[in-house]
């Protein structure tokens, strides 16, 4: 123990770590001398392609590795052991956590925009697991700004050169979470532990899922709604609906969700009026038939939040959607 205390201090000392820079290898882009000049830290151990573009303040800690076709925004940080492969950009000051991996040998493109965290053991950016990928074929991932994306997570490219996997601003992706080939992700999710992402699902903008929710291949979730924990989704989630269960059923508005993010009392009632008439009514009408009768009530069909849910259920019906989750008759919403 005594041993390994005296090489830490050794290994950590300015006068040890100097000496080490002076004997770097040739293929690191800068030498330590140069990388203190411009702001730039790649420890020795770090394997840096010389091809590879380094930002201004860009720090690379032991043991990474970043590729020939790399590009690293201005203030990235490369925490122990993480590693960076294949054609990909980095945004300004992203952070990769020890073991993170992103980007792959693949034809195609990983680009991150700035400010993202990738965490403890992240897989981003990689080969998509659909068997109608074609090696050769090229595939694409495009996550904007200010995500969290925490530890052990997944995020998979494209399965085909005419899609991609798409993740938007301000999302926070909690550990062990796994979003598949050309899933489309927009602003502002809360995807809690273990929320799994089948290939080509749509999230809009506000949404929260529970934890361990799994979503079926296609599904679309709207804005604003609520999937509670444990959940199997294998249909549609229309805006601002709340749906649970082992086959997620609807069970009434995402209220708390609408309120913490500014919707007024009016709109709310307006919005749980809409949803009683349309999914609580006592009459034997059908679906589109109450769908069609709401569109005719001008007094809550002026409201922009009840016409977007209705409209939001009506897209779940298109050709190639899988319709809406089954509702059930409750006595509240």
């Amino acid at each position: 123990m005594i041993s390994l205390l005296k090489a830490r201090e050794k290994l950590l000392s300015p006068l040890f770590t100097s000496s080490i820079c002076r004997r770097l290898s040739s293929n690191l882009s800068y030498s330590c001398e140069e990388a203190r000049g411009s702001d730039v830290f790649i420890h020795p151990s770090a394997v840096v392609h010389p091809s590879a573009v380094i930002g201004k303040g860009v720090s690379v800690g032991p043991y990474c590795t970043v590729g020939s076709s790399v590009k690293l925004g201005n203030g990235c940080k490369l925490y122990p052991s993480s590693h960076i492969f294949g054609n990909t950009e980095l945004g300004d000051s992203c952070v990769l956590m020890t073991g993170a991996i992103v980007g792959d040998e693949l034809p195609g493109f990983t680009v991150i925009g700035g400010n993202n965290i990738i965490g403890h053991h992240a897989v981003v950016g990689v080969k998509c697991q659909d068997l109608k990928y074609k090696d050769g074929n090229e595939c694409f991932l495009c996550i904007g700004n200010n995500n969290e994306i925490r530890e052990f997570c997944s995020i998979h490219r494209s399965s085909k050169a005419s899609d991609k996997t798409v993740i938007g601003d301000n999302n926070l992706i909690m550990g062990s979470c796994h979003i598949a080939h050309d899933c489309k992700i927009g602003d502002r999710n809360i995807f809690a532990n273990n929320t799994l992402l089948a290939g080509h699902v749509i999230v809009e903008d506000y949404t929260h899922t529970a934890g361990a929710t799994v979503v079926h291949q296609f599904c679309h979730i709207g804005s604003f709604a609520f999937i509670g924990g444990g959940s199997v989704v294998s249909q549609d989630v229309p805006k601002y609906m709340m749906v649970t269960g082992e086959r997620a059923e609807l069970r009434g508005l995402n209220l708390e969700g609408l309120r913490r993010n500014g919707y007024t009392m009016s709109e709310m009632k307006s919005l749980r009026a809409a949803y009683r008439k349309i999914f609580m009514s006592t009459e034997t009408s059908s679906l589109e038939e109450r769908l069609t009768k709401m569109e005719h009530n001008q007094e809550l069909y002026s409201v922009p939040a009840v016409s977007a849910m209705l409209q939001s259920i009506r897209d779940s019906f298109a050709e190639g959607r899988r319709g809406i989750c089954k509702f059930r008759q409750w006595l509240d919403s």
